[in-house]
């Protein structure tokens, strides 16, 4: 449980990165504090993106990973990103990743962010 947690905040830290610094991936909101709760329940909609479809999409995809050396992951991280701003609108949150490569810049983002904060927070080894 408290691996599941330390994910959640490392990806919602993730993403706080990716709409600081693309303009294109917004998160409105009235306060700090909405923006913050946002920010957690997108995180917990893109892990769950990232546990049930990614695994399918990449298993579906995998003579492309061989293909492309490994550079289609770029293309299914983007994927994952406009999979969760879609969920994210269904949901009403005030989340959106406004374009394609908008969502490709923004999930390398994601990727090495939360990568570097999962290293640095503790999990339960």
């Amino acid at each position: 449980m408290k691996n599941f947690v330390v994910k959640t905040l490392a990806n919602a830290g993730a993403l706080a990165v990716a709409v600081w610094l693309l303009d294109k991936i917004t998160l409105t909101g009235d306060s700090t504090g909405k923006k913050i709760g946002t920010l957690i329940l997108v995180a917990l909609v893109f892990g769950l993106v990232n546990f049930l479809v990614k695994p399918v999409v990449k298993v579906l995809t995998f003579p492309l990973f061989i293909l492309t050396l490994g550079l289609i992951t770029l293309v299914v991280n983007a994927l994952m990103l406009l999979l969760t701003s879609w969920l994210a609108d269904k949901l009403d949150l005030s989340f959106h990743v406004e374009g394609f490569w908008t969502a490709v810049l923004g999930g390398l983002i994601i990727s090495i962010v939360s990568w570097a904060l999962n290293i640095v927070l503790p999990d339960g080894d």
